[in-house]
């Protein structure tokens, strides 16, 4: 189905101006993703939390994906990609002034209620955004803009702790220890006093999303129609329209469900694991960025290998023979060392989603749109293996509950990367 304004995806490179506009998406997406690894520790001590229930932030977050990749999806299908993106802007200003006026008053239901909103948004941002940057340009190279996509995105999330330790976390630590000695009714100033910082941030950043979504509208991005520019796809898959008729799919949405558990695990809660080892809050609190950093690094890497010295899919074995490494050592090193090993996984995890994504939406044809809606669906891995980390952690030792959660997820998307992506797909179609 064409409308007014769709445009085919040039043949051999990708348009700049739309890749930079994406790219700014991505910013925004990572912004937002990666601020919830020191909001796990600001919950905590605002609100006075054990690790379970501040670990509810990235359940919020990340179960927004789950219930709203679908409905995303036929939103775009009313509205076109363009004016989709312009409005999963505005629902991502609407969650941040939501949270931010609740975590100021000290009310964790409404503030958890914020950041699913917020995950709501980003959810119409990916659904839009990941497809977009595959089909914008040769299929072969997918793996490559991704990439270009992940470095924007992890830029943002290296900035993200650093800003909010800044701005809202300073002096963490000594927070903590006047609180020991506080009566109650200075415990409460104090909290309250703490919890207001992050007010300003979030309704600064609400205003800033809303003139950008006004910005997409008025920008020169082609609106394009994953189905429209799959067209030639789908001839070659005959009647083969339907989603249940591509077992790759399925399988890379299970895949994707794990790589994101894994990614959350090493960014999100790489803080409650070095507080595992009883090292300071004060550095904790940036724990996150370095994981982002090895990201940015991985994402660089992957630019300089796929597709001229190694396939997508390849590269996707070789990152994940390297996270079951890298997990392992963790678990057999103590303190900084251990904590190191961790950040290292995100060089693994950096090339996961830019080869997943489109190995499994290859030769979907008009089956693209949804395809790429149950894909996104599968980012609530962040909301459920971090969850069973802080749970499984209060009765066994955490190092040993870390390598049981990221070993098998690394080993089924190391199957994934070797077999997976081609089930179900005829000669031809997965190369």
């Amino acid at each position: 189905m064409s409308i007014a304004g769709t445009v085919s995806p040039p043949a051999h490179r990708a348009p700049l101006g739309p890749v930079a506009i994406i790219g700014l998406l991505f910013f925004i997406m990572g912004f937002f993703t990666w601020i919830n690894g020191p909001l796990i520790a600001f919950v905590k001590l605002a609100f006075d939390l054990d690790d379970v229930n501040a670990f509810l932030v990235p359940m919020a977050f990340y179960l927004s994906y789950f219930f709203l990749a679908l409905p995303s999806a036929a939103v775009f299908r009313r509205t076109g990609m363009k004016r989709g993106m312009a409005i999963g802007l505005l629902v991502i200003a609407a969650g941040a002034v939501v949270f931010g006026q609740f975590v100021s008053m000290r009310l964790y239901p409404g503030a958890l209620t914020g950041l699913f909103v917020i995950g709501a948004g980003l959810s119409l941002l990916q659904t839009a955004a990941n497809p977009y940057i595959s089909i914008v340009g040769p299929i072969e190279s997918a793996a490559q803009r991704i990439a270009w996509m992940g470095i924007c995105n992890k830029v943002a999330g290296i900035l993200a702790p650093l800003l909010l330790g800044a701005v809202v976390l300073s002096d963490v630590g000594g927070l903590a220890e006047s609180l020991k000695t506080a009566d109650a009714t200075t415990r409460d100033i104090l909290l309250n006093t703490f919890a207001q910082k992050i007010h300003t941030p979030y309704m600064i950043m609400a205003g800033v999303l809303a003139v950008l979504a006004v910005g997409i509208l008025r920008s020169p991005l082609p609106d394009i129609r994953a189905a429209e520019a799959n067209r030639g796809e789908a001839a070659t898959t005959g009647a083969r329209r339907g989603v249940f008729a591509f077992p790759h799919l399925w399988l890379g949405v299970l895949c994707l469900f794990v790589y994101v558990g894994v990614e959350v695990m090493a960014g999100d809660a790489i803080g409650t694991y070095g507080a595992g080892f009883n090292l300071p809050a004060d550095q904790t609190k940036f724990f996150t960025s370095f994981t982002l950093v090895a990201m940015l690094l991985g994402y660089v890497a992957g630019l300089v290998l796929i597709p001229k010295y190694i396939s997508q899919q390849r590269y996707l074995a070789v990152s994940a023979s390297l996270g079951v490494v890298l997990s392992l050592c963790a678990w057999t090193t103590q303190g900084y060392v251990s904590v190191a090993f961790v950040a290292a996984l995100g060089f693994a995890n950096a090339m996961m989603w830019p080869a997943i994504f489109p190995l499994a939406i290859r030769a979907l044809g008009e089956a693209t749109e949804r395809g790429a809606a149950l894909l996104i669906m599968g980012i609530a891995g962040g909301a459920i293996i971090p969850q069973a980390f802080a749970v499984l952690k209060q009765h066994y030792d955490f190092q040993f509950v870390f390598l049981a959660l990221m070993a098998p997820c690394y080993l089924y998307i190391l199957y994934y990367g070797l077999a997976g992506y081609r089930v179900g797909l005829r000669e031809g179609e997965a190369e």
